[in-house]
């Protein structure tokens, strides 16, 4: 059994004591290290090199949105993989944490099984974005998110990808999961998993997270619907 390091990082004591003795109870999970502020996150990180940090956003000295874009933004040499662990309907800058390079992201109320499955989903290089979750992460920042301009052309940036690519990254920047797309469009989810994969190598996305961000950052979803 492959064990999988983990650093938690919550200023929240007891919070944190309770992430430690649900991680520690796992027989494949290692909590390798806490931290209680920004600072030392990302100091417990790049000495501990986890293979998977738990990441709250709002911590003293230095937030959860600066620590993971310094340990897996664009000019981090030797990225870490982040889950994010906040309250969303409370948190103004979940958006702002995945497009820092946050691997995922999840409910603080979230049960113990989903936070672990959370952690093993992110360690094997997959993004967890939950469908309700991007649905409702799109919905509260789709003013920040969509471009002024809007027009029925695709964007340049999307150029690269097949129509059938782009039907497939449009599904997944609404939210849909693999499972759904795969019902949308009558494939199979082998089929829809192959498409979700060509699309990150073709777009130089590290994940399913990106690649949201990107759909609507570049606007492809006003070039769906033009309508204001």
């Amino acid at each position: 059994m492959t064990t999988i390091r983990v650093l938690v990082c919550e200023d929240q004591e007891l919070v944190r004591t309770g992430y430690v003795t649900i991680f520690s109870a796992q027989p494949d999970l290692d909590v390798v290290g806490e931290a209680a502020d920004g600072l030392a996150a990302v100091e417990a990180a790049r000495r501990l090199r986890p293979d998977v940090v738990v990441m709250d956003i709002r911590m003293p000295r230095l937030d959860g949105i600066e620590a993971t874009r310094l340990l897996a933004g664009p000019e981090a040499v030797d990225p870490v993989k982040i889950l994010v662990v906040t309250t969303f309907n409370l948190d103004a800058y979940v958006y702002e944490a995945l497009r820092a390079g946050a691997s995922g992201f999840l409910l603080k109320d979230a049960p113990p099984r989903e936070l672990v499955a959370g952690i093993h989903t992110v360690a094997a290089g997959e993004s967890l974005l939950a469908p309700a979750v991007t649905r409702a992460l799109v919905g509260r920042f789709a003013d920040r998110i969509r471009p002024e301009s809007r027009g029925p052309a695709l964007p340049r940036e999307l150029s690269v990808l097949a129509p059938r690519e782009t039907e497939v990254l449009t599904l997944i920047a609404e939210g849909l999961s693999n499972a759904e797309i795969a019902d949308r469009l009558v494939l199979s989810r082998e089929t829809v998993k192959t498409y979700v994969s060509r699309i990150l190598t073709k777009l130089d996305l590290r994940d399913r997270v990106q690649a949201v961000v990107l759909a609507h950052r570049v606007g492809l979803m006003a070039a769906r619907d033009p309508s204001p």
